[in-house]
């Protein structure tokens, strides 16, 4: 009996409100944000950052070290393997490819998906190697086989066709070495924290270096 008493253009209000707040949860609920933990092969990392819009193809393949920000709609793709190092920062929009079928398109034409992805030929398969602490740029794209040194920076929409030396900063498409992250951050290094800081990581990576080549 009550709704009989509740006003015709209440009701229509109410009912707009209603639609109004499920529309906003609606919304929300889709919005990219970024998710705290990942499993990499080979263990997880809790304080690595992957945004719930990046894409990982063939994550088996994926190897990503702790510290590690992947931020909103960039691609992984894995099918040659990806080693992405610790404290890397991926800007948003940034493809990190390990595969082309540039060639292999055209020489089985149609036939092209009779093929399993493992047994094509003509089809370039080539691993990324990602250093620490490296940034790279909204929009930068990583080809197949290259290797990005530590402390290295992609500018934003590079396209980065060769390997880039430790600590360069490269920027432009193709990309080119403009610069140095180690002129770059020679100012903030004065500070004896900063310094300190710094220094632990690559000293860190030293000591791995020199456990990986002692004899067993």
């Amino acid at each position: 009996m009550l709704r009989w008493l509740i006003p015709g253009s209440l009701k229509r209000s109410i009912v707009q409100v209603i639609r109004q707040i499920a529309a906003d949860e609606i919304r929300r609920s889709q919005l990219p944000t970024m998710v705290w933990g990942y499993q990499s092969p080979d263990g997880f990392r809790a304080q690595t950052r992957l945004s719930n819009t990046a894409y990982v193809y063939h994550p088996e393949r994926v190897h990503i070290a702790d510290n590690v920000f992947v931020w909103h709609h960039s691609i992984l793709d894995g099918t040659g393997g990806i080693e992405i190092g610790e404290g890397c920062q991926i800007g948003a929009w940034v493809g990190i490819f390990t595969h082309s079928s540039h060639k292999a398109i055209r020489i089985y034409g149609r036939h092209y998906t009779d093929v399993a992805e493992d047994e094509k030929e003509f089809y370039v398969v080539k691993k990324v190697k990602i250093g620490k602490y490296v940034f790279i740029g909204a929009g930068a794209k990583v080809l197949p086989g290259v290797t990005i040194g530590d402390g290295a920076l992609i500018g934003a929409g590079a396209l980065v066709r060769e390997s880039v030396p430790p600590f360069a900063i490269v920027e432009g498409s193709p990309a080119q070495v403009v610069g140095s992250t180690e002129t770059l951050d020679k100012r903030a290094l004065k500070s004896e924290k900063f310094r300190t800081w710094y220094d632990q990581w690559q000293e860190a990576n030293m000591t791995e270096v020199v456990s990986a080549n002692l004899p067993e």
